[in-house]
């Protein structure tokens, strides 16, 4: 009981690790209809900028989060103006290819600059403490703050979708993009917003990434056939699907580990997604945003 429980918290970790990356992937995909395959990168790029600025300020560790954060944000606008709103209007095939190829610029720009070797943001061993009332559990304090933050950040996002006009207005363009245009809804702002919380979104979970393990230059790109497993699983274009995709896909790896050998974690996710699209591809909540 105690081995489970341990690997409960491990995969609620990875879980909030992978619903900030879904949650990215599926907003983007409800609103500009086309599966982001750079996003993995975006969550390495948001880690790295995160070491750059705490390196360069001398600060702690958890400095790294707002860093990434804002600048992946402004990456995120800025390359949707450079290169996505280009192409916008063509086959979504297109648009897939493009972010593939964004993919493979962004791993080299941050292989040339930041080099291949793995990095971290703090050296030291950090000393779990025991729960006691817990039969012995061992919870990491930074395991802990990736929960706590996460959900505020889950939370954050819930507000703003279902509270503020433009919110109201995203998930107006994700149900019908034609209608929503009719009405007067401002298209270009919110694609922008959508690129600057999908962007937040993915620095956070790099950051994330970083702490929990070490950076190098492939960790998004690893983590994003979970990611877009959770999106599936969510149902795509469902930001609240992808958060409980992204929780049943982390736990699911961690548990796996009672039955077969750590390194076929992620085949645990490649089997839910087939299974998925299989059995139900609109996901578990089928819908928009």
């Amino acid at each position: 009981m105690n081995d489970i429980l341990q690997l409960l918290v491990y995969g609620l970790v990875l879980g909030s690790v992978l619903s900030m990356g879904a949650i990215g992937v599926s907003m983007i995909f409800g609103i500009l209809r086309f599966a982001h395959f750079a996003h993995g990168d975006f969550m390495t790029l948001g880690a790295y900028m995160g070491l750059a600025f705490i390196g360069v300020a001398g600060l702690s560790p958890w400095w790294a989060l707002p860093a990434a954060m804002i600048g992946m944000a402004l990456v995120a606008v800025a390359i949707d103006q450079l290169v996505y709103r280009r192409i916008r209007r063509t086959q979504p095939v297109i648009l897939l290819i493009s972010s593939f190829g964004m993919a493979l610029i962004l791993r080299s720009l941050i292989q040339l600059i930041w080099g291949s070797d793995n990095q971290t943001y703090a050296s030291g061993i950090q000393f779990p403490w025991r729960l006691d009332w817990l039969g012995g559990l061992r919870l990491k304090p930074d395991h802990a703050w990736i929960v706590l933050i996460s959900l505020g950040l889950i939370v954050t996002v819930h507000l703003f979708l279902s509270r503020t006009r433009l919110g109201k207005a995203m998930r107006a363009m994700s149900d019908n993009m034609d209608l929503a245009l009719v009405t007067g809804i401002p298209a270009e702002r919110v694609i922008m917003m959508t690129w600057i919380i999908g962007g937040a979104l993915a620095g956070a979970a790099g950051v994330f990434l970083g702490i929990d393990t070490r950076l190098h230059p492939v960790m998004g790109w690893t983590a994003l056939l979970p990611i877009f497993a959770a999106t599936i699983l969510g149902g795509i274009g469902r930001p609240y699907g992808a958060i409980v995709g992204g929780m049943v896909i982390g736990i699911s790896m961690e548990m796996s580990t009672l039955f077969m050998p750590a390194a076929y974690k992620p085949a645990v996710a490649f089997a839910i997604l087939v299974a998925m699209l299989i059995i139900r591809p609109q996901g578990i909540f089928k819908g928009t945003l």
